[in-house]
């Protein structure tokens, strides 16, 4: 998900930073829009370098760059991309454009240009917050649907005492959450999850692998991360970035994935295991690239079985596993599930064109070990992912109100 964070001239803008730090370790993409006043604080490099975005500071281009169509349309393009905008520092000024449909930089363009949804932390002199135009603009953003996330009272850089304060940057950025519709109901766990395939080696340039992209995994990973938790992800070989505030283990092998799946589990309070670990490796390991020279014949052994060894050494850890399977799904996933001693195995039909492997797309069936069966038609792996995190966050409920019992 993308946020658009604008940055108005205040004192305080030089708070903004670290919101956009906030919001990448949740795996929001931040692009900074700058108001000419907030260039005079803050310079746009410091966001350019922290966002890796650019950052927007006028409608018709910058400095030296001849102004053009892209640079001329770009408020609607910015409009059309972003998921919500955020406005953090919001000065008086600022928010009277709003208000009043003001449109003559490119914050206040955007925000006309937009239909996400709004979020303005206002901060200034506790007169110009007390007085009645400011309140009525305020009152006005509010009745059409803008969040505004109150300032603090306290000592202000004027002098003078009382609101006016911008609020806590984990208040903005926990409305701007709100507005993504991510809640944060998984704040205070730690979450393990392993994604994408193996490579079991059979010389050094040949290897046995399989089909996983490992997008259901950095899906959950990122997923995850947006609801509150710290993630740590062990991933195989991809082609996928992996969300900037995880913990990333690179691994190639099974062995290597065990080793650092077990390494950091008691670290964990969910363990999630959507890699598609190869179920045999070679035997022996040829020391030089093996020639051909007709019909060979390959010796295999069984990998660890990580999942297995994770349930039988976890303490207080939530387990979910993966299933993909070909014919009779449902009973394989829920044998699996029970031989296994999961928690929740999620079962999949791999054999489905356009979903499951190496697709943005997955059908699935969540199976808990208490029975139940949640249904999740063909959507997204993201969507996915959610109903799964969904799950996770439903058992811990309900283990919660049975020690309390």
């Amino acid at each position: 998900m993308k946020v658009a964070l604008g940055v108005c001239g205040g004192i305080a803008a030089y708070k903004a930073a670290e919101i956009v730090r906030l919001l990448q370790d949740r795996g929001v993409r931040v692009q900074v829009v700058m108001t000419r006043a907030a260039q005079e604080f803050v310079r746009p490099l410091t966001f350019a370098a922290l966002s890796g975005e650019k950052v927007i500071t006028g409608l018709f281009g910058a400095g030296a760059e001849e102004p053009n169509i892209d640079s001329a349309v770009e408020h609607i393009a910015v409009a059309q991309s972003i998921d919500a905008l955020l406005v953090a520092p919001a000065t008086a000024d600022t928010l009277a454009k709003f208000a009043n449909g003001l449109a003559d930089d490119f914050l206040s363009t955007l925000f006309l240009a937009t239909t996400a949804p709004v979020v303005v932390a206002p901060a200034m002199n506790v007169n110009m917050w007390a007085h009645e135009a400011t309140q009525a603009n305020i009152a006005k953003l509010k009745q059409r649907g803008v969040r505004v996330v109150e300032p603090g009272a306290g000592y202000l850089a004027c002098g003078m005492t009382g609101p006016g304060r911008l609020a806590s940057n984990e208040a903005i950025v926990s409305a701007a959450l709100e507005a993504l519709g991510a809640t944060q109901d998984l704040a205070g766990e730690t979450v393990l999850i392993t994604a994408g395939p193996t490579r079991e080696f059979v010389d050094p340039v040949r290897y046995i692998s399989n089909r996983s992209s490992g997008k259901m995994g950095y899906a959950l990973a990122e997923g995850a991360l947006r609801r509150g938790a710290q993630v740590i992800l062990v991933t195989g070989p991809v082609a996928l970035k992996a969300p900037g505030a995880a913990e990333v283990i690179q691994v190639e092998t099974a062995d290597q994935m065990r080793d650092a799946v077990m390494a950091n589990l008691k670290r964990a309070t969910i363990a999630i295991k959507t890699a598609a670990v190869a179920d045999y490796k070679a035997k022996q390991v040829a020391g030089e690239k093996i020639k051909r020279a007709g019909p060979m014949t390959l010796a295999l052994e069984a990998t660890a079985d990580i999942l297995a060894e994770i349930a039988s050494v976890r303490e207080n850890q939530v387990l979910v596993g993966f299933a993909a399977e070909t014919q009779d799904v449902l009973a394989n996933a829920r044998g699996k599930l029970e031989r296994k001693q999961l928690d929740i195995i999620v079962a999949n039909d791999v054999s489905k064109p356009a979903i499951g492997f190496d697709s943005d797309r997955n059908a699935v069936t969540i199976l808990t070990r208490d029975g139940g069966a949640i249904e999740v038609p063909e959507t997204t792996k993201w969507e996915v992912a959610h109903r799964v995190l969904d799950a996770v966050v439903a058992l811990k409920q309900r283990k919660a109100a049975t020690i309390r019992s």
